[in-house]
């Protein structure tokens, strides 16, 4: 299953063309594809791509960066990606199609020794990151021994934590062994490689996928990632499943659509295995979850200072304060689809549950609470449910060290506050 795989990344290849990307650009694209509003109930589409255009012209190069070479991606993999049309392209009919063949030209070497096939892998990292709500594809996949499609996602810190520290959420992996069978997984610090968290999905009546398009999706809370195929859920992970490593699915990721061949995981090519294989892409789309749209960022108030946790402390009740932006983890925090406020892996909470103006705030351990549930409203507003109160900065302070606290909503810059 997907747990046998290792990592799907190069540091010769995503990390060091992209981490410049990565990090000045990657908190920017979700949090700019939807504005805030409140009391959304229903899912807000916030990037696609329907792949509509003449055939034979390239993926979209302002959504999609085309990885190439052929070192292997720490599997061992027999491809060569390139940025050739001729392995990925759009079909004319709102497809696009990416194909692993055969290699011709002589000039090109892979981990091997000369490369025996090219195929296509492309990434969202310099255009488009998101954390948290629907991500979804409609896929027709390829068949055959070796062949290994997937759609999936890694985190947009990568150039920064390395993987697995940044997390990896595998939507969909096909091996060509099992033309009856896809795989979701996760991958996570104590929990990758062999021991990533997944489970199959299989077809009713012995079908296999490569006969016809399916919708591949996950559901991403700060709680829990569901998996479906074609709206049937049949995975769920949540952060008690990491047996107390650290859950990392709480930042950004960005999305990957790549055809592999050979491998570690599904083995190599053999005579049965007919080439050109393709793997054909109908959409890929991501949106809100019910409950508003996710963003992820600084949090700047009064003064354009940010909110931040005192001392960069994660223990419980350290308090929330105003401090100088500087970017660090004390000040990059989640506003969830599920109302959470988080950062360093709790949540924004009203001390004691309290109802009362001037209630301290505080990062306290996620408990569902009424206390750790906002609403962040299109007058920018962070307005906490159980207290019905905004987050407000203390006296209207814009000062260095100003303790946060919840106060009746009433408009003013103390209560103004920007997300991203």
């Amino acid at each position: 299953m997907a747990s046998h795989r290792k990592r799907r990344w190069s540091l010769g290849g995503l990390v060091l063309t992209l981490t410049t990307a990565l990090v000045g650009a990657a908190l920017v694209s979700a949090n700019d594809a939807v504005a805030p509003r409140a009391g959304a109930a229903t899912a807000a589409q916030t990037w696609s791509d329907e792949f509509d255009g003449p055939a034979g012209r390239g993926p979209d190069a302002a959504k999609w960066t085309l990885e190439t070479g052929g070192g292997g991606f720490g599997n061992h993999e027999l491809e060569y990606y390139t940025n050739s049309t001729s392995n990925a392209s759009l079909d004319g009919q709102g497809h696009l199609v990416i194909t692993a063949k055969k290699n011709t030209d002589p000039g090109l070497g892979c981990w091997y020794g000369q490369c025996q096939y090219t195929s296509a892998r492309l990434n969202t990292a310099r255009t488009f990151t998101q954390a948290y709500g629907r991500f979804e594809a409609r896929i027709k996949i390829p068949r055959g021994q070796g062949v290994w499609p997937a759609f999936w996602m890694l985190g947009n810190d990568l150039g920064s934590a390395g993987w697995p520290n940044s997390g990896e959420i595998d939507v969909m992996e096909n091996i060509g062994r099992e033309p009856n069978s896809v795989h979701g997984t996760i991958h996570g610090p104590g929990y990758s490689g062999a021991g990533g968290l997944g489970a199959a999905y299989s077809l009713p009546g012995g079908k296999a996928f490569a006969d016809d398009f399916h919708v591949f999706s996950v559901d991403w809370s700060p709680n829990s990632i569901v998996w479906s195929v074609d709206g049937t859920p049949y995975e769920t992970r949540t952060p008690a499943d990491t047996h107390g490593n650290k859950w990392v699915f709480d930042h950004p990721f960005f999305v990957i659509l790549n055809l592999a061949v050979g491998g570690d995981w599904p083995g190599s090519p053999d005579g049965s295995t007919a080439f050109p294989q393709t793997m054909v892409v109908d959409y890929v789309r991501a949106s809100t979850s019910g409950g508003g749209p996710a963003a992820s960022g600084p949090i700047r108030g009064i003064g354009g200072m940010c909110a931040d946790v005192a001392g960069g402390s994660s223990a419980d009740r350290t308090p929330i304060q105003l401090h100088n932006c500087t970017g660090n983890a004390a000040q990059q925090w989640t506003v969830g689809n599920d109302g959470t406020v988080r950062a360093l892996g709790k949540c924004l909470d009203v001390a004691g549950g309290s109802t009362e103006a001037g209630a301290v705030v505080q990062l306290y351990t996620c408990n569902g609470t009424n206390a750790q549930k906002w609403t962040y409203t299109a007058a920018h507003d962070l307005t906490n449910v159980g207290a019905n109160k905004c987050l407000d900065a203390k006296d209207g302070s814009s000062a260095d060290g100003t303790r946060l606290q919840t106060w009746t909503c009433n408009g003013t810059a103390a209560q103004k506050w920007t997300v991203g």
